[in-house]
């Protein structure tokens, strides 16, 4: 079992940057690939990026051009979330997900989830 909690989201200008936090506790956090995603009101839950155990591999969705960064500290069992130029449609819940199998980018291949938080992008 692995619990995940994000902290870190609120309200920001147009512009803006952003950084959010996942706390993961149970299993090994070094041993579990770890992910972020947000879903949007009336939306898809949207992969943004994956991370390898180590940290050496990451995987981004093609949409984000660069402005978000993925990165972990697996001595304080910590997912980050870079986001930068955050524009107004990017207001979301963001989930951090962990433990994936298959293509690692679809919703469906993550056994573990934090509650979300809210990410708000005034214009």
């Amino acid at each position: 079992q692995v619990q995940l909690a994000e902290s870190g989201g609120g309200l920001v200008q147009a512009g803006d940057s952003l950084t959010l936090s996942c706390a993961a506790s149970g299993r090994a956090f070094s041993n579990t690939p770890m992910a972020w995603f947000r879903q949007a009101p009336g939306k898809e839950r949207e992969f943004l990026a994956a991370i390898s155990t180590g940290g050496t591999s990451r995987y981004y969705a093609d949409s984000l051009k660069g402005r978000f960064t993925i990165s972990r500290d697996n001595a304080k069992n910590t997912v980050y979330l870079q986001m930068n130029d955050l524009k107004p449609e990017d207001t979301a819940v963001y989930y951090c997900a962990g433990d994936p199998e298959g293509s690692w980018r679809a919703a469906t291949d993550y056994a573990y989830w934090g509650q979300g938080t809210q990410v708000t992008v005034a214009s």
